[in-house]
């Protein structure tokens, strides 16, 4: 038996929708499809047609290339609108025998038992420990015999009208989604191994508008934590800097990105506002502001991580992915902040028929997505659908597949050679983004370091 998996990550400088089928004992990436994202800022919606036309041409493209339908649907949402806590649940087991049915009915508890806000929903209830009569750090309690049942939870919840939002941009888009997943949570599925998450990790990933934090120990989610600053800021701050229009300011960024500054070689450079006119900037001073906004950006998120109180358990280190780490540099910067703990810059895990621009980080998110939807995801989860999520669980087709395919347009699965290559083409080239965003007391930093060089 096989499912097919549509994956759609909401990112704010892009939008990818990936396609995988599901069998047995495989996982095979079908077709994806990318495109800029619109209506989106800070990995929250603000213009619902905008994210809709964007969503819809990337699934398009992945259904173009795949050649097929998909039947479960798992988008991502930004950790920006999200809260945390912890809760717990505790019950009796009259027949002294723990099945799926008694973990269900614990954990069913701890979601009762939690202080949610009213206007916040939750997206992920996560068991951390488990107890059996008196015995704690039971790592599964599956068959065990007991007459009481404990567990304890982190529980992810997300504000209500951004979730409601997103919803409404992806039913537009023709898709109905079944599940709803935080964008950190899904990059730590795509990139951790099971020892980093047993020895403890901080997984961070740095995109185009945003950071996410999610921190392991013991196998299960502890923490997690976001950040609106992301990679698109480096491209504002060259932009502000260099005086040169945006576009140019991002192919710099990509062409010439590295946090070393040791070169006096000079580009030139069009001026923003100036039709025609260029002027040349050495590349010192290009990775200088670079630095200056990455060292800032790591900095919070070591006072993040060393707040959250788990720094000291985290024997793996700190595992960074997205698409800002393909700055040259990054790891050695990061290790310096962070304390020269164990630093490692992660792709996305390798599966059958994966694209060669998937395996970039920046699809990290994407790529999670369609594995949780095959169940790689922690050992028990109740979902945002409030349904009990376990290892080794049925994979079937979702309730909203009839509908989907009822309604599917059909000229997007055609297999004529000139569409699949337009995807494919679209997933080589991804548009700049042009967005405008000044800070004066950061640029000020910046205009210091730069005239030290002088």
């Amino acid at each position: 038996m096989s499912t097919k998996i549509l994956g759609i990550d909401i990112g704010s400088s892009k939008i990818c929708a990936i396609i995988a089928e599901k069998t047995d004992d495989d996982i095979k990436i079908l077709g994806a499809g990318i495109a800029k994202s619109q209506g989106l800022k800070k990995g929250i919606i603000t213009n619902i047609e905008l994210a809709s036309k964007s969503i819809k041409n990337a699934l398009n493209d992945a259904k173009r290339v795949a050649g097929t339908q998909y039947e479960k649907v798992v988008v991502s949402i930004s950790g920006a609108y999200t809260k945390s806590i912890d809760s717990s649940g505790v019950v009796n087991i009259p027949n002294r025998n723990i099945g799926v049915r008694e973990i269900n009915r614990a954990m069913q508890m701890a979601d009762h038992n939690a202080n949610i806000p009213n206007e916040y929903e939750k997206l992920h209830i996560l068991p951390y420990n488990f107890k059996v009569d008196d015995q704690e750090f039971i790592e599964d309690p599956l068959g065990m015999s007991g007459a009481r049942l404990e567990v304890q939870t982190h529980i992810i919840s997300a504000q209500k009208s951004s979730l409601s939002n997103l919803e409404k941009a992806v039913k537009s888009a023709g898709v109905e989604i079944d599940n709803v997943v935080l964008g950190g949570y899904a990059s730590s599925i795509a990139v951790l191994n099971d020892d980093e998450k047993e020895l403890g990790v901080a997984v961070i990933d740095v995109g185009g508008a945003t950071c996410n934090l999610v921190v392991h120990t013991n196998s299960a989610v502890r923490y997690n934590d976001f950040l609106g600053v992301g990679s698109l800021n480096i491209t504002n701050d060259l932009s502000t800097a260099l005086h040169t229009p945006l576009g140019a300011a991002e192919n710099i960024k990509i062409n010439y990105g590295s946090l070393h500054g040791n070169s006096s070689d000079l580009i030139e450079l069009p001026v923003i506002g100036d039709d025609g006119s260029t002027h040349e900037v050495s590349l010192d001073i290009v990775s200088n502001v670079i630095y200056v906004r990455v060292e800032e950006t790591l900095m919070i998120l070591a006072k993040s991580l060393e707040d959250s109180g788990y720094k000291d358990q985290l024997g793996a280190g700190v595992v960074l992915t997205g698409g800002m780490t393909k700055l040259e540099g990054i790891r050695e910067l990061a290790s310096a902040i962070f304390d020269n703990m164990p630093i490692r810059v992660a792709k996305p895990k390798e599966m059958d028929g994966l694209f060669e621009t998937l395996r970039d980080p920046g699809y990290s998110t994407a790529i999670g997505l369609v594995l949780y939807g095959a169940g790689h995801f922690t050992p028990y989860e109740i979902d945002s659908n409030k349904k009990l999520r376990y290892k080794n669980e049925a994979i079937a087709p979702s309730k909203n597949v009839q509908d989907v395919l009822n309604g599917e347009d059909t000229d997007t699965l055609t297999n004529d050679n000139s569409g699949i290559e337009s995807a494919r083409d679209k997933l080589a080239n991804i548009a700049n983004i042009d967005e405008k965003e000044q800070k004066d007391g950061f640029m000020s930093r910046v205009w210091n370091r730069i005239t030290q060089l002088f």
